[in-house]
């Protein structure tokens, strides 16, 4: 019953700006939320993800230019992505459980049970 839907995606230059948005439905409480991205071949990587009592947590390699937020009343959290460049070129995933998260937890893949169909980000010279 629990559902995560992505939008925002899209083909863009380098340089540009994108926001992704991630709607979650059907959690029995108020869900711990990520973003994820993975390129055909490679490993899911950790972007950025919500620190329960504290500030988010970011990857290394989107720091300063990714930001994530959410709005409780939608239901919904943002990926604000800034500066893209072709290495950001990717799927994106929005990924959420209904558990609370330690800091360290954050940004593992296996700590993440619902995960939204992915939404495609492609970045151009």
């Amino acid at each position: 019953q629990v559902q995560l839907v992505e939008s925002g995606g899209g083909s863009v230059q380098g340089g540009d700006s994108l926001r992704l948005s991630c709607i979650a439905s059907g959690f029995r409480r108020t869900p711990s939320m990520a973003w994820f991205r993975q390129v055909p071949g490679k490993e899911r990587e950790g972007l950025a993800a919500f620190e329960q009592f504290g500030t988010p947590v970011y990857a290394s390699s989107v720091q300063g230019r990714f930001t994530i937020s959410k709005d409780i009343a939608k239901n919904t959290i943002y990926l604000q992505m800034t500066d893209l460049k072709p290495e950001d070129t990717a799927m994106y995933y929005c990924a959420g459980t209904d558990l609370n998260l330690k800091r360290a937890e954050l940004m593992l893949e296996a700590r993440y049970p619902y995960w939204g169909q992915g939404t495609q980000v492609t970045v151009s010279s």
